[in-house]
């Protein structure tokens, strides 16, 4: 539409209006809604029989509507002469008492506290953008100047953060109190509505400055208040509800099957996180039968770290399974109660049909779908802070094969479970645990409470740990002519000691030493995973790059397996575990140094860059020619097992069709070596063993 303006500059600009009023004529321009739409907050903040300055009414209807309806104390004002002539012609018989007078709202002639109230529609977003935003804090010196104690300044805006932060900081400043108004849309056509909300600022004159910012902010315009301690949570609440509308316009008037839209919805009082939606198309071209076009999917609690939920393409494959044209896919958060799924429903509901796709009637019913109709379970048993990672929770969850798991999660990265163990009843024996693959009956909570529960020592729940102990088969563990040979391993990352625990527990004639950057982790390891060193495994609390470094200078000391099981704290970089400098060429160098003859070196590689991964891989086998790599399905990560031997591929090659025999005495090893009383490896060998690539 070429009548609206093409520069925030051009809001300000008293000649613009001039051409814009012109060309307009006779039509009325709501420029953020009609009085239909505004009458139910103006009347709750201005009186009828008070006296009313509208500061840059235009030729809008709503100072004529209002006095309509009763308000016939109304002072028009706006910078357009054009417009303030055809205002009071369009007014002079049929409302006598309606004024229009052509003023510069930054200098009025008008007494102190002369008004009770001060209206103003768009003119402060046209204004703010003028010498910086003094044009319109001048404009505001002058409103609160004209203002009677108890009086209010009600501005509607679209809240563009710089216009509303401006007019917030002035009467934060003034000591008044501030409310702010989303309006929510209601029967307006997706099409014709503004991307934006619109929002009305109430700001209110006290007789004494408030020594303490009044800071509120609504939902519609009888929604209960929420109140913010600072400014910076009133613009951030006014960032989330634009968002939510511009994603809203976007979802109602197309489909994009490669999009993740997501958004993440509060708790209303706390503020607090308390449902994450993301939305899943489905491809152009798929049969979709017409009656599925909408859907909502609860991810059960303790569920929403699972390929399945977490990754894109696991929830492409949810939504294909499902089949609907729209599938949104809701994960709850941590520190929250839901009593059932009805009462998730009931709670979502009110919002769904903003989500639905085009074209989709409002009235059609959209079902909720889940895990056998459960919300899954979980229970938060010990939350603390580390100085090294930040806060983070130990919980135990319901998995979807009905087992109970306990997990450690740092919070800064709550989509990622750091470590997990299997628990189970502490008088049963861990040994006659079987991993199960059938889903379990839904119940609320499990019957065991959390304190008569230990760890499983011999389940391994990350599988790219299973592969990493498979990887022993390169150095033929178990076999008769390694019997009683021992095995020495440098493992750099701790976690909740599980892995280490396991080598420890079954490999035969082994001595484990950890590197530990983080004592935090070692305490939550020690006191809610189970973890107890000894002579066989100990811990060494550093750098583990520093702890390489030292270890190759001292001398004489040599690995048969030095694993890097150790993530990357910094987000920004497309490869989350190991930290780069852990594969540097220098430091790969140094940990071949540290290998016996028969040694290998493991890598737990989690890469999404692929430019990045393969340089990786050119580093590493420069370094290590002999490389068998093995992905985890379902998953990022890949384990890389790598030999210094010469002649790598050809030695590989060679490798990979003995790995089978040697594979089934690792096994063997394992599960004839358990030293726990009633406890045994649940690991399978020769599954692990398939699918190895040579690099």
């Amino acid at each position: 539409m070429s009548l609206l303006p093409r520069t925030a500059e051009e809001f300000s600009s008293a000649e613009y209006w001039e051409r814009f009023f012109k060309k307009r004529g006779e039509k009325a321009f709501e420029w953020y809604g009609d009085y239909n739409k505004l009458c139910g907050v103006l009347h709750k903040y201005i009186k009828v029989q008070d006296k009313v300055l509208v500061v840059g009414c235009g030729n809008s209807e709503l100072s004529e509507q209002m006095y309509d309806v009763g308000y016939k104390h109304l002072t028009n004002i706006d910078i357009s002469e054009t417009v303030v002539n055809h205002m009071n012609q369009r007014n002079a018989e049929r409302r006598p008492g309606l004024t229009f007078q052509q003023m510069d709202a930054t200098q009025t002639p008008y007494e102190e506290a002369s008004y009770q109230a001060a209206l103003d529609k768009g003119t402060l977003d046209a204004m703010a953008s003028e010498e910086e935003g003094a044009l319109a804090r001048n404009m505001l010196t002058e409103v609160a100047r004209v203002l009677s104690v108890g009086g209010r300044y009600v501005c509607v805006t679209l809240a563009q953060e710089s216009v509303i932060k401006l007019a917030v900081d002035r009467f934060v400043q003034l000591g008044w109190a501030v409310r702010l108004h989303c309006l929510q849309e209601e029967n307006r056509s997706v099409e014709d509505s503004f991307a934006l909300p619109v929002f009305v600022l109430v700001c209110t004159k006290f007789r004494q400055p408030m020594p303490m910012p009044i800071l509120e902010m609504c939902l519609g315009e009888d929604g209960a208040p929420t109140r913010l301690t600072q400014v910076s949570d009133l613009l951030s609440a006014v960032r989330e509800h634009q968002a939510y509308s511009v994603l809203k316009k976007r979802l109602r008037t197309s489909t994009d099957a490669s999009s993740n839209l997501s958004l993440t919805l509060s708790h209303t009082k706390t503020g607090l996180p308390r449902y994450t939606l993301t939305v899943q198309d489905c491809p152009p071209g798929a049969k979709v039968p017409r009656s599925n076009q909408f859907a909502i999917f609860i991810v059960p609690q303790g569920s929403e770290t699972a390929w399945l939920y977490s990754s894109s393409e696991g929830r492409r494959q949810l939504a294909a399974s499902a089949n609907f044209r729209r599938l949104v896919i809701v994960a709850m958060h941590r520190n929250q109660e839901y009593t059932d799924m009805q009462d998730v429903q009931s709670e979502l509901s009110p919002m769904v049909m903003d989500l639905a796709p085009p074209g989709m009637p409002a009235n059609q019913q959209v079902p909720f779908l889940s895990v056998g109709g459960d919300l899954g379970w979980r229970e938060e048993v010990s939350r603390g802070v580390s100085e090294l990672s930040g806060e983070y929770c130990v919980e135990n969850v319901k998995g979807e094969d009905g087992e109970l798991y306990r997990r450690l999660v740092f919070l800064s990265n709550a989509a990622l479970v750091q470590s997990e163990s299997r628990l189970v009843p502490s008088n049963t024996a861990s040994g006659h645990k079987k991993k199960s693959k059938k889903k379990a009956k839904p119940t609320t909570a499990p019957s065991t409470s959390s304190t008569s529960l230990s760890v499983d020592s011999g389940f391994l729940c990350c599988a790219h740990h299973e592969v990493m102990v498979a990887g022993l088969t390169m150095l033929g563990v178990g076999t008769p002519q390694n019997k009683d040979v021992p095995v020495s391993v440098l493992l750099v990352g701790l976690g909740g000691g599980g892995l280490p625990q396991f080598l420890r527990d079954f490999v035969p004639n082994v001595t484990v030493e950890v590197v530990e950057l983080d004592p935090v982790v070692m305490q939550v390891a020690n006191e809610w995973f189970g973890f107890r060193p000894d002579d066989r495994l100990t811990v060494t609390l550093g750098d583990g790059l520093e702890r390489i470094c030292a270890l190759e200078k001292e001398g004489g000391r040599l690995f048969d397996v030095i694993m890097f099981d150790v993530d990357n704290k910094d987000s920004t970089v497309g490869m989350s575990c190991p930290p780069a400098a852990f594969v540097e060429t220098s430091i790969l160098q140094k940990v071949r140094s540290l290998l016996t003859p028969r040694g290998i070196f493991t890598l737990n590689l989690v890469c999404r860059d692929s430019v990045l991964r393969k340089s990786v891989l050119e580093r590493v086998s420069a370094v290590f020619p002999t490389i068998i790599s093995r992905k985890i399905e379902g998953e990022v990560n890949e384990v890389l097992l790598c030999s210094h031997g010469e002649n790598g591929t050809s030695k590989a090659a060679t490798i990979l069709p003995s790995l089978n025999q040697a594979g089934k005495s690792l096994q063997s090893a394992l599960c004839s070596n358990r030293t726990g009383p009633k406890s045994s490896p649940h690991i399978d060998i020769a599954e692990l063993l398939k699918d190895l690539k040579i690099e």
